[in-house]
């Protein structure tokens, strides 16, 4: 049999594990101009929350009984494609499935001899396509300048935050654990870590690192944690909106600072983006982050879970910061 994971319920604030079922479905059978994939890793991201709703959005919503998708590498069992031979291995938006059918359309093939096959779904996929697309195209930070990146120690913003060392700036990081913080100024070249669950004053520890102020921020939380920056922000600062997972599970309207007088004093330019809105320059940012991983100025972290079965656990345990880096499922039998 094939098991799959489909959207029971739409969560209510934070999802549980009964917004998830496993159902049990017959093997897919080859036809022409098809082939059959074996589901080998699977990417968790705190967008697909928004997923999870019933909520006009830049992406359809989830439909409840059907299968939840995201990012998934996949090893070809079978083909009838000219395109795809069998042991190939392929990257896409694909189901939470152990196997599935696909004519191919939208899935690109990817080489486990350049990079593990994991790092597809985090600094060679769409988290590097994210940070590399989001600073260089709105933040557009210059040697020299602070910026200072939310959620540092997750898949994107781990990745923003080495790409604006390589290009000359000082790096300062927001992250909630010591460890995390650590890890930040240790092993990725972070020029500080400020840990926002235990300093008592976030905006003076954010002061204390920035002492030129805050010229590009990178925001993946959102909330307190950004209204604290913005009275840091430089004049001409840029404000590149990635995400905000701390208000994703609230139920309610959250109550932030007015960000007008912010921006208006400062000339500050603050834009959210999807990484799809730079399509066309995808394979120009791909070789780029190729040649910086090729060349050790990138490193990336990565938080590996096995078992198809930990799908949604390991969902859920991303509002919870349990992880470090990318966030990756594991299938059981994967090199």
């Amino acid at each position: 049999m094939n098991r799959s994971i489909v959207l029971k319920n739409r969560p209510k604030g934070r999802p549980r594990q009964t917004d998830f079922l496993f159902v049990s479905e017959e093997k897919p059978v080859l036809q022409a101009g098809e082939m059959i994939l074996k589901t080998k890793y699977v990417s968790v991201d705190p967008y697909l929350r928004g997923r999870m709703n019933d909520a006009k959005s830049y992406v359809a919503p989830f439909e409840l009984d059907k299968a939840i998708s995201s990012g998934v590498i996949a090893q070809v069992t079978e083909s009838n494609l000219a395109e795809f031979s069998m042991g190939d291995y392929v990257y896409g938006m694909l189901e939470w499935k152990e196997y599935q059918s696909s004519r191919g359309i939208g899935l690109h093939k990817v080489d486990g001899d350049k990079a593990p096959l994991s790092a597809y779904l985090g600094v060679l996929g769409m988290t590097g396509l994210t940070a590399y697309l989001g600073l260089s195209e709105i933040g557009r930070p210059k040697s020299g300048e602070t910026v200072v990146v939310s959620g540092a120690a997750g898949a994107v913003g781990s990745v923003a935050g080495q790409i604006a060392k390589i290009m000359g700036c000082r790096v300062v990081g927001i992250a909630g654990t010591d460890e995390k913080c650590e890890m930040l100024t240790s092993d990725l070249g972070f020029d500080a870590a400020i840990n926002y669950k235990t300093t008592g004053n976030i905006r003076k520890a954010i002061a204390t690192a920035c002492p030129q102020g805050v010229d590009v921020y990178f925001d993946n939380v959102g909330g307190d944690i950004s209204d604290a920056v913005l009275v840091k922000i430089n004049q001409f600062a840029r404000i590149v909106v990635c995400g905000a997972i701390s208000v994703y599970n609230l139920t309610s309207l959250p109550q932030s600072l007015s960000v007008q007088p912010f921006l208006v004093r400062n000339s500050a330019l603050m834009q959210g983006f999807i990484v799809n809105d730079y399509a066309a320059k995808f394979p120009e940012a791909m070789q780029i982050l190729t040649k910086w991983l090729e060349e050790g100025k990138l490193n990336y972290a990565e938080t590996i879970v096995e078992g198809f079965d930990q799908i949604p656990q390991a969902f859920i345990d991303l509002f919870d910061g349990k992880n470090k880096g990318k966030m990756v499922v594991k299938i059981a039998g994967t090199q």
